[in-house]
This record gives C-alpha cells, sequence and structure tokens, in this order.
C-alpha cells in the first residue's frame, strides 16, 4: 500500500472535518511512514456555510457517496455522523471499490460494524474509527492493539463529555439540571436536540464498540442497557456528596461466565475515586485485563484538535500498510455476545426516598428492605429546604437489581412515601 501522494476524500466539514483539513493543510507529511496527504475532494450539507478554513481550493462533491466513489481518492473519512443514510452510503461505497476507511461515526460502528466489517474485510480495505470512542484518547487503539495479548475481563468509564459537563456543573454551582443543560448548549458542548448525550445512548454506542474490542465478539448496541442524566436531580447530587459521592454517567461492560453485561447509567462513585475526580467535559476509562491487571487513560473525548488527530492517526495506520481485522477477529467468526439478563446483575445502590415528616416512617422503610432482602449500609436522614417532604437517603450492601427493583416497587406503596424512591447504582469500577 505504499504510495509517495495518498488522495483523502473528507465527508463532513464541522468541527472535525475542518479541524483535520486544517491540520494536514499545515502538516501534509506527518506520517511516521513516510508519504504525503492531499485532500481530493471534500463534501458537506451545505457548501457556502462559513467555516474557518477556506475549502475553495478543493475539488467539492455534493454527494458523498460520489466523493467515496471518486476515482481521485485514494482513503475516505467519513465524518457526517448517523448510524444510516448518507454516512453509511458512503462507507458502503468505499469500502466495495476496496478503498480504506476512517471514520468517527459510532453510531455507524455500534449499529453496523459487523456487515461493514466483513465487507471491509472481503475487499482487504482497511476501515479504522479510533476517534468514534473518547476522540483524541486512544480508547479503541488500546483495546484493538496493547491488549491482544491479555484476556480483557471488564471496560468502564466516563465516555460522554457533556453530561459530565452538565454534572460536573450542576454540583459545583448547585444549578438545576435543565438550566445546566442550556448553558452547555450555548458553549456548543450540547446539541440543540441533546437526547443522543443526555440519553445515554451516544455513551452506549461507545461501550458497545469497547465491549466488541475488548471481548472479540461482534457489536451488540439493541442489548445495551440505558439510562441517561436527565432525571438527575440537583437533590440526588447533594444528598450522594453528603455521603461521600458524585454522581457520573458511567458506562461499563463486563465479561463473566454468563454473558456480557454492556450498561450505561447514572452511577455513584467515591470521591477519591478518579472518576470522581473526572471533571468537566473529559472523558475517562478503566481497563481491567487477567494478566496486565488495571488500566486507566484519561483525556478530552471531543473537539476539534483532539478527534481530528485521532483521525489523522489512523490515516497515519492507513499509509503503513498494516493489515489487521476490524474487530479482534475475522468478521465471518463473530456472533453478538450473549447479553446477561440485568435483573441478575448484583452490585450496590443508593436510594432516596421523600416522605412525610410524621413517626414510624424509618421503621416502615427498614421493615420493608428486610422483607425484601435488602441489607442497609449507610443511611441518611437530612431536611433540605423547599424538598416538599423529608429525604431519606440509604446505601444498600451488594444485592440483586431484582431484589432492590422489588423494594422500590414496595417502599413506593407505603403511604408515608410522598414520591416513586430514586434508585442510582453504586459504580463497581
Amino acid at each position: 500500500m505504499a504510495k509517495d501522494v495518498w488522495r483523502v476524500g473528507v465527508a463532513g466539514l464541522g468541527t472535525v472535518g475542518t479541524g483535520l483539513l486544517k491540520f494536514l493543510a499545515e502538516r501534509p507529511g506527518f506520517a511516521p511512514a513516510g508519504g504525503k496527504v492531499e485532500i481530493g475532494g471534500v463534501s458537506a450539507r451545505s457548501r457556502s456555510r462559513p467555516r474557518e478554513i477556506d475549502i475553495s481550493p478543493y475539488p467539492w462533491f455534493d454527494d458523498p457517496v460520489a466523493l467515496a466513489a471518486s476515482p481521485d481518492i485514494d482513503l475516505f473519512v467519513e465524518l457526517i455522523g448517523g448510524s444510516d443514510g448518507p454516512a453509511k452510503a458512503a462507507v458502503e461505497a468505499a469500502l466495495a471499490l476496496g478503498k480504506p476507511v476512517v471514520t468517527a461515526n459510532k453510531a455507524l460502528i455500534a449499529e453496523h460494524g459487523t456487515e461493514l466489517a466483513r465487507l471491509a474485510e472481503a475487499k482487504g480495505a482497511p476501515l479504522l474509527f479510533e476517534a468514534a470512542v473518547m476522540g483524541g484518547t486512544p480508547a479503541v487503539k488500546m483495546l484493538r492493539e496493547a491488549m491482544v495479548g491479555d484476556d480483557v475481563v471488564g471496560v468502564a468509564g466516563i465516555l460522554n463529555g457533556t453530561c459530565n459537563y452538565i454534572l460536573t456543573e450542576m454540583e459545583a454551582a448547585g444549578r438545576t439540571f435543565a438550566d445546566v443543560l442550556g448553558e452547555a448548549q450555548r458553549l456548543g458542548y450540547a446539541e440543540a436536540d441533546p437526547t443522543m448525550d443526555v440519553g445515554g445512548f451516544d455513551a452506549a454506542h461507545k461501550i458497545t464498540i469497547l465491549a466488541a474490542l475488548a471481548f472479540g465478539c461482534a457489536p451488540n448496541y439493541a442489548a445495551a442497557e440505558i439510562e441517561g442524566v436527565d432525571q438527575v436531580d440537583l437533590l440526588d447530587i447533594k444528598l450522594a456528596g453528603d455521603l461521600g459521592y458524585r454522581i457520573r454517567l458511567t458506562a461499563s461492560a463486563v465479561k463473566t461466565a454468563d454473558g456480557v453485561s454492556v450498561s450505561v447509567h447514572p452511577a455513584l462513585a467515591p470521591k477519591s475515586h478518579p472518576l470522581a475526580q473526572t471533571t468537566g467535559a473529559l472523558n475517562a476509562l478503566f481497563i481491567e485485563g487477567r494478566r496486565i491487571g488495571r488500566i486507566f487513560i484519561q483525556g478530552p473525548g471531543a473537539g476539534a484538535g483532539p478527534t481530528a488527530a485521532a483521525v489523522a492517526a489512523d490515516i497515519a495506520d492507513v499509509m503503513t500498510g498494516a493489515v489487521r481485522p476490524v474487530f479482534q477477529a475475522p468478521a465471518g467468526t463473530l456472533e453478538p455476545f450473549v447479553a446477561v439478563d440485568p435483573s441478575r446483575a448484583v452490585g450496590k445502590a443508593y436510594l432516596r426516598l421523600l416522605v412525610k415528616d410524621q413517626p414510624g416512617v424509618i421503621a416502615a422503610v427498614s421493615e420493608t428492605l428486610a422483607e425484601t432482602g435488602v441489607s442497609i449500609d449507610s443511611f441518611l436522614q437530612k431536611p433540605v429546604e423547599d424538598a416538599g417532604g423529608v429525604p431519606i437517603v440509604l446505601t444498600t450492601h451488594a444485592t440483586p437489581e431484582s431484589v432492590l427493583l422489588d423494594a422500590v416497587e414496595r417502599i413506593a406503596a407505603l403511604p408515608a412515601v410522598i414520591e416513586r424512591p430514586r434508585m442510582l447504582r453504586i459504580a463497581r469500577v
């Protein structure tokens, strides 16, 4: 695959796309293997939209599929986004012609990774996606390359900078979710429609990819258990802090004898824990192997510079001519992981109740927990101004999730309980 000049087509000229064009204009010979990168064409929804870089010197394509198929490009970079539509069609067009593809599209890889890997491997075309997870922080390369000599048993961390920024600001400033989300949108940390981020779906796409790489299976996004941060209340952030915790949106994938558990949940981490100390828009990840033990990486998960750097790193890998499966094994041998029933998961939990200020309430709650088999680890009763009742907070010892959910239903039915109890998991990482 050695070439003196690699002609690259770039589809998608948003923050990352323009960042990549700027980098390649400044350093066309950046790749360690030698060779030079030239822009063979660009495509985006709007040609006239104001951008930080002049795109007039580059051939323009209204259709990204036409760009992908153009004989004037050797490598296709997809930065459009979305699991289907033009992004998928353009990637398929490039791979079908045997052209290497570099993408930052986590939804595409999480939902269609297996079929794209089959096509790429059948055509002998690299398909690389370092920038799809944690931006410029090399999570994909860590699992895809550095960990192949070990058996990975678990990966977990913070994979969405928007949610981490919101939770950090809520705690630091005592502001509501809606208030901080509005600010995040004004600052460009959150989209106008923030559902993918705050609903946990973005993090779920990323942890699905990491699970496939970690455990040598096909991506199975449909099996992920997903809960976002849109229901995290400022009251819970305050009370969790009083108990020595911070709330973080935690994505995890764990391999057991029964299968693989992939989940995204708001979870409590002790304030001394690296996840609790990951603030603002940073991402963080733990990788645990049987031989190596635990590895922790932290860094920017988005932004023009970091994500464009990850895309450039993949371009450099293509230029070396290295050949490897898209995931950890040939696509034809990959099977979707067997999902573990979430109700069988065992872990500690935080329960927050809002009750009437009357005698016997604590005794009734304690009795209900004892009847369902939930053991209390810590307990806090603390009046909170304007809470609408008396908050009672407790943490549990490790308990099957099915038992915890049964306890929540029974407590919700108690006459003194004003609203449905709020349950948050305590991070196991």
